[in-house]
């Protein structure tokens, strides 16, 4: 779901493909070339991404919103604006304190990949418990052949995961893997190369469907009870959600997630509930074809999104992440993050973007 595709020519691509053409990251823009002399460098058309922390920001001067985007009439604590094309789709700008965004990073790259928890490193590498402190103590792992002290393989197979301490310091990798055909990884490359990890009920990719025979952790009762909370504004009548399943994305520079649907819930009528963290990014919400022209608007850090009913039927997806220093808006987590036992925490969210998406299952 991530990476760049195939890109065929502009008279095959859909409405939706070309819309991620036009967002995505220009990695040419990147390079560290110097520009030639008296090339002027072009700047970017963003006009038309759609922003609702602006449009919070003139709602609460003027009572006003843009043409096509209302605000929801509810009891809810926090302003809540809906797409009018788009029935189902709710967004609430700013819906958590820096605090909590804080808070809800640090779980992410702390407690949410632990074993049970599935991520995307399992089928090649098994469970890997504390990567992000073994990340931080410069620690690697043995890999492709290599044995634990009891002779069992440190491979592991997709039917049987050892679920074993692995993780060894650069002088004892050195040490253990003399002489041998060993691979040896660090912990830092695979904490970048951390795609999602799943609470709750566990998702199994290979056959997009939900796995309740696989062992996992509930999910934590702080973050049920927020997302119960936040859904309320997209929930029927009288009904509350039950938070049973959650996919944590994590993006790192130039990443993207292609136009998708997320369609494995059994009740569509209940939401998705989106939290989004760390750097800006660009959403497409588009229709139920990818023909359809998607909308294009900015994610920040805080935000929220719902999505329920009818815009569960719709292709939406991550094209672009706003990775550098400029453009990402990430001054209040730096500041939060500026003490120095928070200072890891602040290196990996400078260039990266977290998504918790919360479900109803059944």
């Amino acid at each position: 779901m991530y990476g760049t595709s195939q890109t065929p020519g502009d008279s095959e691509r859909t409405a939706f493909r070309k819309a991620e053409k036009i967002y995505k990251l220009d990695k040419t823009s990147t390079t560290t070339k110097k520009p030639r002399k008296n090339q002027v460098k072009q700047e970017e058309d963003l006009s038309q991404v759609v922003d609702f922390k602006s449009i919070l920001e003139t709602y609460k001067q003027t009572g006003e919103t843009p043409p096509g985007i209302s605000k929801l009439q509810s009891d809810f604590s926090l302003p809540v604006f809906c797409l009018e094309d788009h029935p189902g789709f709710y967004f609430i700008p700013g819906a958590l304190s820096v605090e909590e965004q804080c808070h809800w990073i640090k779980e992410s790259l702390v407690n949410f990949p632990q074993p049970p928890n599935r991520t995307n490193h399992n089928a090649i590498h098994g469970p890997l418990h504390d990567l992000f402190f073994a990340a931080q103590t410069q620690k690697v792992l043995i890999d492709a052949g290599t044995s634990n002290d009891d002779g069992s393989s440190m491979l592991t197979s997709n039917t049987e995961e050892l679920d074993v301490k692995r993780w060894k310091s650069h002088e004892e990798s050195v040490h253990k893997s003399s002489g041998d055909p060993c691979k040896v990884i660090t912990a830092s490359s695979l904490l970048r190369k951390l795609r999602w990890s799943t609470l709750g009920l566990q998702f199994d990719w290979s056959k997009r469907n939900y796995n309740v025979s696989l062992p996992h952790n509930k999910i934590p009762e702080t973050l049920c009870q927020l997302a119960k909370r936040m859904a309320s504004p997209a929930m029927p009548m009288g009904e509350e959600f039950q938070p049973e399943a959650a996919i944590v994305n994590y993006f790192g520079s130039g990443d993207m997630l292609g136009g998708h649907l997320d369609d494995m819930e059994a009740d569509w009528s209940k939401p998705i509930v989106s939290i989004s963290l760390g750097c800006k990014a660009i959403f497409l919400l588009g229709g139920k074809s990818r023909e359809d022209l998607p909308i294009a608007m900015f994610l920040r850090s805080g935000d929220i999104v719902l999505m329920a009913g009818q815009a569960r039927e719709c292709f939406h997806g991550v094209p672009r992440i706003f990775a550098d220093r400029e453009h990402a808006e990430i001054t209040s987590l730096a500041l939060q993050f500026s003490n120095q036992d928070d200072h890891c925490f602040l290196e990996y969210i400078r260039t990266s973007r977290i998504n918790i998406n919360i479900r109803q299952v059944y």
